[in-house]
C-alpha cells in the first residue's frame, strides 16, 4: 500500500493534536520506519527540495508537516527549541506512530537532537543535515546574517536562500537557481508562507539553542548520519564534524563547494547515501 507517490502531487492533511490543527503531508511505501522530516527557519511545507523529499520517499514513507503555528498548522509558533521538540512528539504520537527516523535540516536538526536524547525508546535512526549542537560555533549569530542576507536579497531580486544556503562559486550559484526552480514545482495546494510572528519566534529559539550550554550528545545513542556542505555560513560546518566526534554512533559526510544546503546542492549524492544509512542493519 502506498500515499502519495510525489511532493507535488500529495495532499495536504490536517491532524488534531492536543487540540490544535497540524498540517502535514505523507507520501511513500507504507512498509517500514516512517521518516520525519524536520524543517529550518522560516520554512514552510513547500521548502523541502523535491528530489530530497521524492528520493528518500522512493523507499521510505515521508512525513512532512508544518510545526505550531507555522504555515498552514494553527496556534502560537513555540520561541525555544524545547517547545518545538514537544511538539514534534506529540505530532508523532497523534499519527499513532511508536518507532520513527529524524531528518532535521538546520533548525529541525536542534529539535531533532532534543527528541532523540529524551525519545530514545521512539527513534530509530537520525539524519542531521546543515546543524550543529547547543551553544555551538556561530549559531548565537543566525539572525544577523539571516536579517542581512534577505536585504541582500531584496536589493537584487532573489530569494535570501541564494544567498543564505549556497556558496559564490558560479556552481554552487547554479545549482542554487536550480533548487529555487524546484521549489515551485508545486502548482496547486501550495502551503501558507510564513507570518512575522512565527519567523520572530524562530529566530528566538535558534538565538536560544546558539547561547546555551552544550549538552551531553552521548545520551544520544542511535546511529546518526552527520552530512553538511564545507562552507556552511549559517551554522558553520565545524558544528557538523563537532557532532560527529561528540555523538558516539556517528558517520560524516561534507559534500565539496556547497554552503547551507548543501544536502540539496548535491542531492544526487545525499538521498543514495541516506537511503543507506536508514536500510543499513
Amino acid at each position: 500500500m502506498t500515499t502519495a507517490a510525489s511532493h507535488r502531487g500529495a495532499p495536504t492533511k490536517s491532524i488534531d493534536v492536543g487540540g490544535t490543527a497540524f498540517a502535514y503531508r505523507d507520501l511513500g511505501p507504507r512498509n517500514g520506519t516512517p521518516v520525519i522530516f524536520l524543517n529550518h527557519l522560516a520554512a514552510v511545507l513547500d521548502n523541502w527540495d523535491p528530489r530530497v523529499v521524492d528520493g528518500i520517499a522512493s523507499q521510505r514513507r515521508v512525513i512532512t508537516f508544518d510545526n505550531r503555528g507555522v504555515g498552514a498548522s494553527a496556534g502560537r509558533t513555540p520561541s525555544s527549541i524545547a517547545e518545538m521538540a514537544n511538539d514534534t512528539v506529540a505530532f508523532i504520537r497523534a499519527l499513532r506512530l511508536d518507532k520513527v527516523d529524524l531528518l532535521g535540516f538546520s533548525m529541525g536538526g536542534f529539535v531533532a537532537q532534543v527528541i532523540a536524547a529524551e525519545h530514545p525508546a521512539l527513534v530509530r535512526k537520525v539524519i542531521l543535515a546543515g546543524t550543529g549542537p547547543a551553544g555551538g560555533k556561530g549559531i548565537d549569530r543566525v539572525t544577523r546574517l539571516t536579517l542581512l542576507d534577505m536585504v541582500r536579497g531584496a536589493a537584487t531580486f532573489r530569494d535570501a536562500k541564494y544567498y543564505l544556503f549556497f556558496t559564490d562559486s558560479a556552481n554552487s550559484r547554479s545549482a542554487a537557481r536550480a533548487f529555487l526552480d524546484r521549489l515551485k514545482e508545486r502548482q496547486e495546494n501550495r502551503d501558507k508562507a510564513i507570518s512575522v510572528a512565527a519567523f520572530r519566534a524562530h529566530l528566538k529559539a535558534i538565538h536560544g539553542w546558539g547561547v546555551q550550554q552544550p549538552t551531553d550528545l552521548s545520551r544520544i545513542p542511535q546511529a546518526v548520519f552527520v552530512a553538511n556542505g564545507d562552507h556552511d555560513r549559517m551554522v558553520p560546518s565545524e558544528n557538523s564534524t563537532d557532532l560527529a566526534r561528540r555523538l558516539p554512533n556517528a558517520q560524516l559526510t561534507i559534500y565539496p563547494d556547497a554552503g547551507h544546503g548543501g544536502i540539496f546542492q548535491h542531492h544526487t549524492s545525499f538521498v543514495p547515501e541516506a537511503l543507506d544509512f536508514l536500510a543499513a542493519a
